[in-house]
């Protein structure tokens, strides 16, 4: 049985997801200058941001119940 948008569960997940990435946008709003700014050469801040992606995509999925034991 699905559980309601309302449930406090849903609504403290989503919470947490949002401020997820709402750090992950943050970080790579901040990582992606730094980058050319020290190393212009050099890209390397993609790198970072994809290892975060991982998590990120994990915690989306959580945050929609898939793991949730029926």
């Amino acid at each position: 049985m699905p559980v309601s948008d309302q449930h406090p569960t849903v609504k403290r997940r989503r919470s947490q997801l949002l401020n997820h990435f709402l750090v992950f946008f943050i970080f790579a709003v901040i990582i992606v200058p730094v980058n050319f700014f020290t190393t212009p050469d050099h890209i390397w801040f993609f790198w970072p941001l994809v290892g975060w992606m991982g998590p990120l995509a994990l915690h989306t999925a959580h945050a929609m119940g898939m793991f949730d034991r029926r």
